[in-house]
């Protein structure tokens, strides 16, 4: 075939070029997903050896993987993201783009607070849009982080398509460790399923805010959020509650009904309307677990990102902008 006879002209004019150490474009499993991406996606060959030789891993990237702030426990991770600093940064953003969000609230049925709150968690309302060239980023993950090499080199491939469809230099595009891009942070199948171009111009610039408030709500609509519905309710800090709760599986993905919270002594009083289904969630307190029963939305905000310390984390932030948003707006302020 015509693509083989390329690479491996291409692969041969790599290898002379590089006179001294081991480059991505010299590794076999990098030649071997490149031949793929010849193969399934029709790129060439030449330019895809080009590119990896150009790719340099980051063990920053690496040592960031073994340390993830989700595996703190819920009290510790908690205060990185409730902040008043966070909080207020979020109303000044709600304000600023008030029409944006309501546009978007109304286009996809997902609540504005919920919105800012996403990019609040992800990128500071994107200021920290992350520092690390996406191709590195993936490449490093993709070829030399075992664990998890399967899904990021999927990545890397919705990358490359991505890139080549939006018209981008597949070298320059910088975003988290990860290769998550833009202020909502997605990673490149999401922006390639997800992302919309909101604001109108012809390009889906998860840079752009307008674009990337609507591929946020985008996102959460196409997941199954429901606008104005609840998202969590708490239960009381007390033993017996805490004995039973124990004994029930906790997972954010709903599976009890109204009836089995009643039966097992964990419907709060307060909890909102509806059948259900329910879960119940644990998260570590310095003094033992606080429990909550999630609703269909909570399990929505882990299709974002899975962990529920991440998930409880935006939806408490999510409140609180939204409490401090409308006190100035009742103040008139």
């Amino acid at each position: 075939m015509k693509w083989q006879n390329l690479f491996l002209a291409s692969l041969a004019m790599a290898s002379m070029q590089v006179m001294a150490g081991q480059g991505y474009e010299e590794r076999p499993e990098v030649q071997s997903f490149i031949e793929e991406q010849a193969e399934t996606a029709d790129f060439d060959p030449q330019q895809l050896l080009a590119i990896f030789a150009q790719v340099e891993k980051q063990q920053s990237i690496l040592d960031a993987m073994s340390n993830p702030a989700e595996a703190k426990p819920w009290y510790e991770y908690r205060k990185i993201f409730l902040t008043d600093k966070r909080a207020d940064a979020g109303v000044d953003f709600w304000r600023e783009h008030a029409s944006d969000l309501e546009r978007a609230a109304n286009t996809y049925g997902v609540d504005p607070e919920i919105i800012v709150a996403i990019i609040g968690v992800e990128t500071f309302y994107g200021k920290r849009t992350g520092k690390y060239r996406v191709i590195n980023a993936l490449s490093t993950l993709g070829f030399d982080y075992p664990p998890r090499a399967a899904f990021f080199r999927k990545e890397l491939a919705q990358y490359l398509l991505l890139a080549r469809d939006e018209g981008w230099d597949m070298l320059n595009p910088k975003g988290s460790y990860a290769g998550a891009m833009g202020m909502g942070q997605f990673i490149p199948s999401s922006y390639r399923a997800y992302a919309v171009d909101f604001s109108g111009d012809g390009k889906r610039d998860l840079w752009n805010t307008t674009d990337a408030i609507g591929s946020v709500a985008n996102y959460f609509s196409r997941h199954g959020w429901t606008k104005g519905e609840g998202v969590a309710t708490r239960l009381a800090s007390d033993q017996s509650r805490d004995e039973v709760a124990e004994r029930m599986k906790t997972d954010p993905k709903p599976s009890y009904d109204r009836d089995d919270l009643s039966r097992h002594g964990l419907l709060p009083e307060d909890m909102p309307g509806g059948e259900g289904p329910f879960s119940v969630i644990a998260l570590e307190a310095k003094d033992g677990n606080e429990y909550w029963i999630g609703q269909n939305n909570f399990y929505v905000i882990t299709r974002y990102n899975r962990s529920p310390l991440y998930a409880m984390a935006v939806y408490q932030l999510s409140q609180e902008i939204k409490k401090r948003y409308q006190h100035q707006l009742a103040q008139g302020s």
